[in-house]
């Protein structure tokens, strides 16, 4: 890839991605019909980060299941106002690698000065870097 397309972003999509506390990580299913799932995400070092968290899970993220047969996914932020002249959304389309939490030590930092509750308890991983191919942006205004 020539360029990458985070940069093309204007800078209030920039600041949107930077500052939404929750993003919307679609992807395939292991019977390719389309999920979307609330994550945590961080941007930094020219990717989008998300990680597995202690939050209580039954067994395995499907997530990371989905990820490891198909890794394209798209990750959605959006900003919605009842004054609809302030509406907007970026989405970053690319590929996902699933990465050992010893292998994203900057990133899983960066997720914890972003989200003070990982603080004392950081996300154990396994954690995922999104690498922009594509991203799209609106605004109302």
């Amino acid at each position: 890839m020539d360029s990458d397309p985070l940069d093309s972003l204007p800078a209030w999509a920039t600041g949107l991605l930077a500052d939404s506390r929750v993003g919307h990580l679609g992807l395939l299913d292991d019977r390719d019909r389309p999920r979307v799932l609330p994550v945590t995400f961080v941007l930094t070092d020219g990717a989008l980060w998300s990680a597995i968290d202690r939050k209580p899970k039954r067994r395995e993220p499907a997530r990371l299941r989905y990820l490891e047969r198909r890794p394209w996914a798209s990750l959605t932020v959006d900003r919605y106002e009842e004054d609809w002249s302030a509406l907007a959304w970026v989405q970053v389309l690319g590929t996902v690698e699933i990465l050992d939490a010893a292998a994203a030590g900057q990133a899983l930092a960066a997720l914890s000065d972003k989200y003070p509750q990982y603080g004392d308890d950081p996300p154990p991983g396994p954690v995922l870097r999104l690498v922009p191919r594509r991203a799209l942006w609106w605004a109302a205004t």
